[in-house]
C-alpha cells in the first residue's frame, strides 16, 4: 500500500513538474515576444531620432539659407546705393534732364516686395516645418512614453516571472529531495522486504524439508506397519491353522493313557511321535500338515483398498 501511495505520490510530483516546465517556457517565450516588441520600439524611437536630427538639420540649413539671402539683399541694396551715389557724383548738376515719361520702377519696392515674399514664405515655411516637428515630436513623445509604460510593464513582469521561476526551483528542488527520500525510503523498504521474504523462504524451505522427512518417516512407519500387519496375518493364520489342526487332532485320537502324551505332543511347537507302552497297543499318529497364508491388504488414508490372499503348503 505504501509503495502504491509513494508511486501516486511521484506521478503527481512528475505532473507538477512538468506543469511548471510548461509554465517556464510560456513565460519565456512571452520574455522573448516582449524582448522583441522592446527592441522593436527602440528601433522605432531611434529611427524618429534620426529624423529629428535631420529636420534639426534642414531647418539650421533653412536658417543658414535665408541668412544668406538677407546678407545677399543687404550686399544688393549696398551695391545699389553705391552705384547711384557714383552716378549722382558724374553727373552732379551739369545735366538736368526732363524726360517726360513713365514713372520709373522702384526698385526699392520691388525689392521690399521680393523681401516680404520671400519672408513670408521662409516664415510658412519655418511654421510647417515647426508643426510637422511639433507633431512628430508628440507623436515620438507618446511613442516614448508608451514604449517606457509597456518597458516598466515587461520589467515588472519579467521580475514577477523571475520570482514565479524562483518559487518554482525551489520548489522543485524541495521536491527532487523529497523524490529522492521516498526513493531512499523505498529502497529500504524493498531491502527489509526482500531480506523478509528470504528468511520466510528460507523458513519454508526448512519446513519444507521437515515435512518431507516427516512424509518419508510416515512412509516407512507405514511401511513396517504393513510388514507388522503382514506377519501379525500370517502369525494369526498359523494359530489359526494350529488350533484347528489341534482341535481336529483332539476329536481323533482315542481315550487311553497315551492319549494325554500325545495331547501334550501337539501342543508343543513342534510334534512328537514317542511310542506308547509295549503292553498297550497305540494307534499310528497320523501326519499334521501346515499352512502358510499370506494377506495383502492395501490401506490409504485409513482405508482399506484392495486385499489379496495367498496360501503356501508347508511340508513338516
Amino acid at each position: 500500500m505504501q509503495i502504491l501511495l509513494t508511486k501516486a505520490e511521484n506521478s503527481r510530483l512528475v505532473l507538477q513538474i512538468d506543469n511548471a516546465k510548461l509554465a517556464a517556457d510560456d513565460f519565456r517565450t512571452k520574455y522573448e515576444t516582449e524582448l522583441s516588441m522592446r527592441q522593436l520600439v527602440e528601433a522605432d524611437t531611434n529611427g524618429l531620432r534620426r529624423i529629428l536630427d535631420e529636420l534639426t538639420l534642414c531647418k539650421a540649413d533653412l536658417e543658414m539659407q535665408v541668412e544668406s539671402l538677407k546678407e545677399e539683399l543687404l550686399c544688393l541694396k549696398k551695391n545699389h546705393e553705391e552705384e547711384v551715389n557714383n552716378l549722382r557724383c558724374q553727373l552732379g548738376d551739369r545735366l538736368n534732364v526732363e524726360v517726360d515719361a513713365a514713372p520709373p520702377v522702384d526698385l526699392n519696392k520691388i525689392l521690399d516686395d521680393m523681401r516680404c515674399q520671400y519672408e513670408a514664405l521662409v516664415e510658412n515655411n519655418r511654421r510647417d516645418v515647426e508643426a510637422w516637428f511639433n507633431t512628430q515630436t508628440e507623436e515620438l513623445n507618446q511613442q516614448v512614453v508608451s514604449s517606457s509604460e509597456q518597458l516598466q510593464c515587461c520589467q515588472t513582469e519579467i521580475i514577477e516571472l523571475r520570482r514565479t521561476v524562483n518559487a518554482l526551483e525551489i520548489e522543485l528542488q524541495a521536491q527532487q529531495s523529497m523524490r529522492n527520500s521516498l526513493e531512499s525510503t523505498l529502497g529500504e523498504t524493498e531491502a527489509r522486504y526482500s531480506s523478509q521474504l528470504s528468511q520466510m523462504q528460507c523458513l519454508i524451505t526448512n519446513v519444507e524439508a521437515q515435512l518431507a522427512e516427516i512424509r518419508y518417516d510416515l512412509e516407512r512407519q507405514n511401511q513396517e506397519y504393513q510388514l507388522l500387519l503382514d506377519v501379525k496375518a500370517r502369525l494369526e493364520s498359523e494359530i489359526t491353522t494350529y488350533r484347528r489342526l489341534l482341535e481336529g487332532e483332539d476329536c481323533k485320537l482315542p481315550a487311553h493313557p497315551c492319549t494325554m502324551e500325545f495331547k501334550h505332543a501337539i501342543r508343543a511347537p513342534h510334534v512328537s511321535t514317542v511310542p506308547c507302552a509295549t503292553t498297550v497297543p497305540c494307534t499310528p499318529v497320523p501326519q499334521v500338515g501346515t499352512q502358510i497364508r499370506t494377506i495383502t491388504e492395501e490401506i490409504r488414508d485409513g482405508k482399506v483398498i484392495s486385499s489379496r490372499d495367498h496360501v503356501l503348503p508347508r511340508p513338516l
